[in-house]
C-alpha cells in the first residue's frame, strides 16, 4: 500500500493504563510542536474519561495534522482495569483489538499507511512487527532504563535458578549475573511478580516477553536521559539496535512550550477530577516544609495501611498534603471511624485532596519533600522539580526505580515493603529534616542536569532531533542508521 502523502504520518498507540498513556501523550504533543502529522489511537474507555476531566481535546486543537482515534479492548464498559485483571485485558486485546488495528491499518480508516508506529512496549503483541503492511515500529518503553535491563533479564535468571523467590527467602540476597547492575540488585529490588514461586506465572512471563520484544523492535524509546541512567542505556545499546532517550518527557515537552504562542500548561492527563484548592492551601505555607504525598493512579492500599500512613504522617508533626483518591483505599472504614486525633493532626497541619495537579505541586516552594510509590512518571517529575522522596514501592518497575533512587542517585529514601506508624514518621522527619541537607545537595543537582538535557543542544533534545529526523528519512525510504 502507497502512501497518499508525502509528509511523514506517525501512529501513537499506548497501552491503556494512566501511567502508560500520559507519558505517550507528551510524545504526541512534542512530535506535534515539530510539525508532524500525529495519529493517537486510544482505548475508546479511558479515553472517554480523559475527555471528562482534562482540556485533552482543546490542548491538540491547535494540531492541524493532529487526530485522536479510539479502538475497542473488546470488554465491556464497565469493566475496571487493575492488576487483577491484567490477563483478561491483554487477552481480549490480543483477540479483539489486534486484528482489529491490522484492518483500520489496512482500510486506511486511520489516515495514510503510517511512516512508522510508536507503540507502548508494554503490549509490543498488538502488532506483528513483520506482518503487512510493513511498518517500522518504534517501541516506547515508559518505565525506566534500569527497570527495562532488569526485566529483560528476568529469563536468564530463571535459568539459572534465581528466579522465581520462593516463599520465606531472603529478600536481601544479592541478585548476580544482571549486565551493568553488579552487585546492587537484592530479590527486594525485583519487580513483585518475580516473588510468584512459579516461574509459569503469567505475569512474571508476559512482563519478561514483552519487554524482550520491544528490544527487537525498529527502535526503542526511553523516557529517561543520559546524564541519569548513562550506563544502563550503555548496556542496552549493546542489545537494541537503536535508542533514543528524550526524556524526562514533561520537562522536554515544557522546554519546548516555553518558546511557542501556546500558554503553557502543565498538561495533566488524569481520570479524576484536578483540586487545585490544594495550590491555596500550599501558599500559605512556609518554604520547603511541606511532604506531598501520593500514590499515584494504580496502586491499591489496605485501610489498616492507610490508617498507618496517616498516623505516621500526623506523629511526624509535619505539614502534608496527601492525594486520597476516590478507589485509593479497599475495605475503608466510614468518617465516624476516624480517631480524634487524627483529625486535629490533619486540620491542623494537612490538606486531603481526590486528585492533584502533581506537577504544579512538586515545583511549589513550599514542597519539601515526596512520599511516592516511585512510579517512573512520579519519580521523574520529582527529579525535575528538584525534590527528594521516601519510596514505597509497590509493583512493576517500582521496587527497581527505588533503588536507584536511595542507593545510586542518593536522591531519596528507600521504605521497605510493610509500612508501621513509627517507620513513617522516622523517614519523613528524615527526609524533611534529619537528611534534608544530604539529600538536597543529590537531587539539586540531578535536576540541574535533567533541565540541562531538555534544553538547546542537550542530550535529550539531540535525540529528540535526531528521531525526528530518522521519521523523516524513513517517510523517504531511507534506511537510519542505529546507536554509534
Amino acid at each position: 500500500m502507497e502512501r497518499e502523502e508525502t509528509e511523514p504520518h506517525v501512529l501513537i498507540f499506548p497501552f491503556p493504563a494512566l501511567g502508560h498513556v500520559n507519558p505517550m501523550l507528551k510524545l504526541a504533543e512534542l512530535l506535534s510542536l515539530s510539525g508532524l502529522r500525529i495519529t493517537f489511537l486510544n482505548i475508546h474507555r479511558l479515553h472517554q474519561n480523559l475527555i471528562l476531566h482534562t482540556n485533552l481535546q482543546s490542548r491538540f486543537s491547535r494540531f492541524p495534522r493532529f487526530q485522536f482515534r479510539i479502538i475497542t479492548d473488546g470488554l465491556p464498559e464497565a469493566f475496571n482495569g487493575g492488576l487483577q485483571k491484567l490477563s483478561e485485558l491483554t487477552r481480549s486485546m490480543e483477540t479483539v483489538t489486534k486484528p482489529l488495528l491490522r484492518q483500520m491499518l489496512l482500510s486506511g480508516q486511520l489516515g495514510p499507511t503510517p511512516t512508522c508506529i510508536i507503540l507502548d512496549g508494554f503490549c509490543s503483541f498488538i502488532v506483528d512487527f513483520d506482518a503487512e503492511p510493513k511498518i517500522p515500529v518504534f517501541c516506547l518503553c515508559t518505565g525506566s532504563a534500569c527497570s527495562f535491563l532488569t526485566y529483560s533479564s528476568i529469563p536468564g535468571l530463571i535459568k539459572d535458578g534465581q528466579l522465581p523467590i520462593k516463599g520465606e527467602e531472603d529478600m536481601d540476597r544479592m541478585i548476580e549475573g544482571v549486565d551493568g547492575m553488579e552487585n546492587l540488585l537484592r530479590c527486594r529490588d525485583l519487580p513483585r511478580f518475580t516473588r510468584a514461586g512459579d516461574q509459569a506465572d503469567w505475569i512474571l512471563q508476559y512482563s519478561a516477553s514483552q519487554t524482550i520484544r520491544s528490544s527487537e523492535a525498529h527502535a526503542l524509546i526511553l523516557n529517561t536521559f543520559e546524564e541519569l541512567e548513562g550506563p544502563i542505556l550503555s548496556c542496552l545499546r549493546r542489545r537494541c539496535s537503536n535508542i533514543y532517550p528524550i526524556g524526562p518527557l514533561h520537562a522536554h515537552l515544557k522546554s519546548r512550550l516555553s518558546g511557542e504562542s501556546a500558554p503553557e500548561s502543565e498538561s495533566s492527563n488524569g481520570v479524576w477530577e484536578v483540586d487545585r484548592s490544594c495550590l491555596a492551601w500550599l501558599d500559605a505555607q512556609p518554604p520547603r516544609s511541606v511532604v506531598y504525598v501520593s500514590f499515584g493512579s494504580v496502586t491499591v492500599v489496605g485501610n489498616h495501611e492507610f490508617m498507618e500512613f496517616w498516623h505516621g504522617l500526623v506523629k511526624s508533626g509535619r505539614r502534608f498534603l496527601w492525594v486520597v483518591r476516590p478507589n485509593l483505599v479497599a475495605g475503608k472504614d466510614g468518617e465516624s471511624g476516624i480517631p480524634a486525633e487524627l483529625e486535629e493532626g490533619t486540620k491542623e497541619r494537612g490538606y486531603m485532596v481526590g486528585w492533584a495537579p502533581q506537577q504544579e505541586v512538586l515545583s511549589h516552594e513550599a514542597v519539601g519533600g515526596f512520599l511516592t510509590h516511585c512510579g517512573w512518571n512520579s519519580t521523574l517529575e520529582s527529579i525535575a522539580a528538584g525534590v527528594p522522596m521516601i519510596c514505597w514501592p509497590q509493583f512493576a518497575d517500582q521496587q527497581t526505580n527505588s533503588r536507584y533512587v536511595s542507593e545510586v542517585w542518593k536522591i531519596g529514601l528507600h521504605m521497605k515493603d510493610m509500612c508501621r506508624r513509627e517507620t513513617v514518621a522516622k523517614m519523613v522527619n528524615d527526609l524533611m529534616q534529619n537528611r534534608t541537607e544530604e539529600l538536597m545537595g543529590f537531587v539539586s543537582e540531578t535536576a540541574k542536569l535533567a533541565a540541562i538535557s531538555v534544553g538547546e543542544g542537550g542530550s535529550s533534545s539531540c535525540n529528540l532531533e535526531r528521531m525526528i529526523n530518522d521519521i523523516r528519512l524513513l517517510n523517504r525510504g531511507w534506511r537510519i542508521s542505529a546507536n554509534v
